[in-house]
């Protein structure tokens, strides 16, 4: 199902009828791979690719040039509950949406897990399998369940003076 959905110049969405993106932003030149859910309000930036099976969910923000691998999952509830106090369905007051943001030039490996209010820096790379429960700063390279800095991408030098620069 694809609703409401605002996409970019030159924006792909392979297999249309196999994916499920609502009220959501795409940007120029993105692509977006079968299997994919993108929700309300998320917006993908300009060149993101979004590999198959992969979730995001309200309240995640991706800046230019992102990659996403297979399987990537986003979350946005820091305290999930399936009721409120007074026992009942929790409703959409009764929960605030933790934001995740993704800055330009970041890869998330295949099946890692993205927990609400976190931020990953430009150029960082999350390895596969990873769970990022805090900050992930410019070009670290993190790893693990929870994951940690294992590493600085070798390349995020060269991506940032060359942009400082212009």
């Amino acid at each position: 199902m694809i609703k409401g959905v605002t996409l970019g110049e030159g924006a792909v969405i392979y297999h249309p009828d196999l994916v499920n993106l609502y009220d959501c932003t795409i940007g120029a030149g993105s692509r977006i791979g079968t299997f994919v859910e993108i929700q309300r309000g998320v917006t993908v930036g300009e060149r993101c690719k979004i590999s198959s099976h992969s979730f995001l969910c309200e309240g995640v923000t991706l800046e230019d040039a992102v990659f996403v691998g297979h399987g990537v999952m986003f979350t946005n509830d820091k305290f999930p509950r399936a009721v409120n106090a007074a026992g009942e369905l929790q409703g959409t007051d009764d929960w605030s949406v933790s934001p995740v943001l993704v800055k330009s030039g970041a890869s998330i490996g295949s099946n890692a897990t993205i927990l609400g209010g976190v931020t990953i820096g430009r150029y960082a790379l999350v390895a596969a399998g990873a769970t990022v429960t805090r900050d992930v700063p410019d070009g670290a390279i993190v790893a693990g369940v929870p994951a940690r800095i294992v590493g600085q991408a070798p390349d995020v030098a060269s991506h940032i003076y060359s942009e400082l620069a212009s």
